[in-house]
C-alpha cells in the first residue's frame, strides 16, 4: 500500500494464495481516476481511500487524512472497497466520527454497520470491535 504525504491513496499490490489457486490485483489511483490490473475502473470514480475487507488497518489511512478533532464527524467518504477472497473492488460509503481521545466510530453501508475503532497515538488500529485486536510483541529474555 502506498500512500501520500497526505495520506491520499496511490498504489495497492494485493495477492492471495488459497486452496484455489493465487491471485492478485494491482490498484492505482491518480488524478481521481482509479485503475485496476491496468484498465480503469469508473465504479470507483469519487473513492479517496482503499478498504481491504479483512483488515482494519486500513482504517488508519483516513484516521490520519480526516485528523478530525474529538467530536467532529467526517461526512461521507467513499472507499474503493476490495472484498475477500474473489479480490473484486465496489465503491462504498464510510464516515468516522471521532467520539473520544482515541476512539472512533466507524459507519458503513448507509449506517447498517457499525465499528468502534481504538487507535494509538500515531492513528494505527489498536482494536477494532469484536473483530480485531493488535497484539503487543512479547520477547522472552
Amino acid at each position: 500500500m502506498l500512500c501520500d504525504g497526505s495520506w491520499y491513496t496511490k498504489r495497492a499490490d494485493i495477492s492471495l494464495r488459497d486452496g484455489t489457486g493465487e491471485r492478485s490485483l494491482q490498484i492505482t489511483a491518480a488524478g481521481g481516476k482509479w485503475h485496476e490490473n491496468g484498465k480503469g475502473n469508473e465504479t470507483l470514480s469519487g473513492c479517496v481511500d482503499i478498504d481491504l475487507e479483512w483488515s482494519p488497518s486500513t482504517n488508519t489511512i483516513p484516521v490520519r487524512r480526516l485528523r478530525l478533532a474529538v467530536g467532529q464527524r467526517s461526512g461521507v467518504v467513499t472507499a474503493a472497497w476490495v472484498r475477500f477472497p474473489d479480490l473484486t473492488l465496489q465503491p462504498l460509503r464510510q464516515e468516522y466520527e471521532h467520539t473520544s481521545e482515541g476512539r472512533f466510530r466507524y459507519t458503513s453501508r448507509g449506517g447498517t454497520f457499525v465499528a468502534e475503532i481504538a487507535v494509538d497515538d500515531e492513528g494505527l488500529v489498536l482494536d477494532y470491535e469484536g473483530f480485531w485486536q493488535r497484539v503487543a510483541e512479547t520477547h522472552a529474555g
